[in-house]
């Protein structure tokens, strides 16, 4: 079993080790699927996020085990990039790696629970009028994250958290095992709002933002983010059920 632990989260070192052998029996789930989310608290009254990975099939075990970095270590050391950038996401704690027959088997990402309580799954039938300042503080604060050469790749309503704070609007970023750092076009930074939920109204207005925050041309922008935004809803209705009224 591999394990990494943030030298500033030395002090729980016990606490991580018996992670593999606690996790089915302790913590509140907040997400069951492929992979498995928990929350625990430590003895301080900490609240810790535990992240279980599902075990890849046999391709990918090969794969994370010799060739690349598994999902729970890239989750655990991108956080580090954006917060020294400037972008909220939750803090790394730990990474665990087990093992079996020299093959990755379950992998952990363990970091800080976030505080933050909203999520832009509530924008999916929204009037665009009641989430306007909302919406254009989410547009700069994405301007501003391209341009500092960072993409989410999984740019989806579950993964951006945020909530207002002393009268402005704060963003925090989960599930970043997706990353790209570099150059983003403008047309790369349309493309990125594709998986979003919303009424057609609200994209128009989020892509003028946009457009407005990386002196752009507003209607390329646009035309791109609705172009962009149809071509993956179409292909996702037809192999899924669509959980907002999908306008386009």
């Amino acid at each position: 079993m591999k394990i990494i632990v943030n030298p500033a989260y030395e002090h729980l070192r016990k606490f991580v080790e018996s992670i593999p052998d606690i996790f089915e029996s302790e913590g509140r789930v907040i997400y069951s699927g492929r992979n498995l989310i928990k929350v625990m608290t430590v003895d301080d009254g900490l609240e810790i996020n535990i992240k279980r990975y599902g075990v890849p099939a046999l391709v990918n075990r090969i794969a994370y085990s010799f060739f690349r970095a598994p999902k729970g270590r890239r989750a655990f050391s991108y956080p580090n990039i954006l917060l020294q950038r400037g972008f909220e996401t939750p803090v790394p704690i730990a990474y665990i790696e087990e093992c079996k027959w020299g093959l990755i088997k379950y992998s952990y990402f363990i970091s800080l629970q976030s505080s933050y309580r909203r999520n832009f799954y509530e924008f999916g039938n929204a009037d665009v009028n009641d989430c306007r300042d909302v919406v254009i503080a989410f547009a700069r604060y994405t301007a501003r994250l391209h341009e500092s050469d960072i993409m989410h790749r999984d740019y989806s309503p579950g993964n951006i958290l945020f909530d207002k704070i002393d009268g402005e609007y704060h963003f925090m970023l989960v599930d970043i095992n997706r990353m790209s750092f570099g150059k983003i076009s403008i047309d790369m930074g349309c493309a990125n709002f594709a998986r979003l939920w919303g009424q057609k109204a609200f994209f128009e207005l989020l892509a003028r933002e946009y457009a407005r925050a990386r002196n752009t041309d507003e209607q390329y922008c646009v035309d791109k983010v609705l172009a962009h935004r149809k071509k993956f809803w179409i292909y996702f209705a037809k192999k899924h059920q669509v959980k907002y009224k999908l306008e386009l």
